[in-house]
């Protein structure tokens, strides 16, 4: 007898079935992962060089600033790359 999970996992298949990725693609998508996490933490290293100064000034309004905007860059950053991978796993090869 199958589980409920078993069951709705094989429901999802029927509805999408999995893509097969050709070993070009996976090195284009992990090439694309290793240059997202590079971007963010150059990012960050900028950023919190600016917020420790921020905070050593007891400027609490821009480091709080300054908190958000690498917030706001990790999601821009991947939001990026994440459409290029899409991109990535939609072509034929």
């Amino acid at each position: 007898m199958k589980t409920s999970y078993e069951l709705a996992m094989e429901r999802l298949s029927k509805d999408a079935p999995g893509t097969k990725l050709t070993d070009a693609q996976k090195k284009e998508l992990a090439d694309l992962e290793s240059q997202c996490a590079a971007k963010i933490a150059e990012r960050e290293l900028l950023l919190k060089d600016e917020m420790v100064k921020a905070a050593e000034k007891g400027d609490a309004e821009a480091y709080e600033q300054l908190e958000k905007q690498l917030v706001s860059d990790r999601k821009s950053f991947r939001a990026d790359f994440d459409e290029k991978k899409e991109k990535v796993r939609g072509k034929k090869n």
